[in-house]
């Protein structure tokens, strides 16, 4: 049985792709910083609960002590969509807090799980990032979540080239504008922007690495 981890799990997009994963005969585990949550999105949706907060380096060794081996890695949790702050006047400590959960979360559990990954039959890491980390349109605003994600973006070039000699496909995904806590109302559904990120975790083993996606397609970096 192909066996996934999704942090931030419990709710939002998340939950919508432990959901779908889970349909596909995944053995999803679903991470959540609070283990009230994990346990009751985990029950609605077919998944195991696992207390996962990725700015926690003891949430992180348990889960590497407890996860023997892994298929694919959804790195979903994220904070801090900060669209009443400009980097010109931006508070650098709300800064290097959405950094905390939005890349070097991220970075820590992949290192903490290369083994487990290692281990799996077909290994993925699906980065869940955003258009607005695309340098090629990138403007104003937004300064804590944009500069977060472009690293995030970064960081899957980086684990793809050196990872690609194991066989582990590691691509950035945007789900879009969803209609979500952090989305808002007028996004899409929630459905359609987990989608893709299900797409990328299910990719065969000739499918691409080192891409940032939207729906299927290429965005531009």
């Amino acid at each position: 049985m192909t066996v996934t981890l999704v942090t931030g799990g419990n709710r939002g997009i998340g939950l919508e792709v432990c959901r779908q994963l889970a349909a596909r005969g995944h053995e999803v585990l679903l991470g959540a910083r609070s283990p009230q949550a994990a346990e009751r999105a985990a029950q609605e949706v077919g998944a195991t609960p696992l207390r996962l907060d990725v700015t926690s380096a003891e949430d992180i060794e348990a889960a590497a002590a407890r996860i023997e081996h892994l298929d694919v890695l959804v790195n979903n949790a994220a904070i801090t969509y900060d669209t009443w702050q400009r980097a010109v006047t931006a508070d650098l400590d709300v800064v290097r807090e959405a950094a905390e959960t939005n890349l070097y979360g991220p970075w820590r559990l992949t290192q903490a799980l290369l083994p487990a990954l290692r281990r799996g039959r077909h290994g993925r890491i699906v980065n869940v990032s955003s258009e607005i980390a695309s340098l090629a349109g990138m403007g104003g605003g937004t300064p804590a979540y944009t500069a977060s994600k472009t690293a995030l973006n970064a960081l899957t070039r980086m684990l793809a080239a050196e990872l690609r000699a194991d066989g582990v496909l590691v691509n950035a995904i945007c789900p879009g504008w969803v209609a979500t806590d952090m989305g808002g109302p007028g996004g899409r559904p929630v459905a359609d922007g987990a989608a893709g990120i299900v797409w990328a975790a299910t990719l065969p083993d000739d499918g691409p690495t080192g891409g940032f996606f939207r729906d299927g397609r290429p965005l531009p970096w």
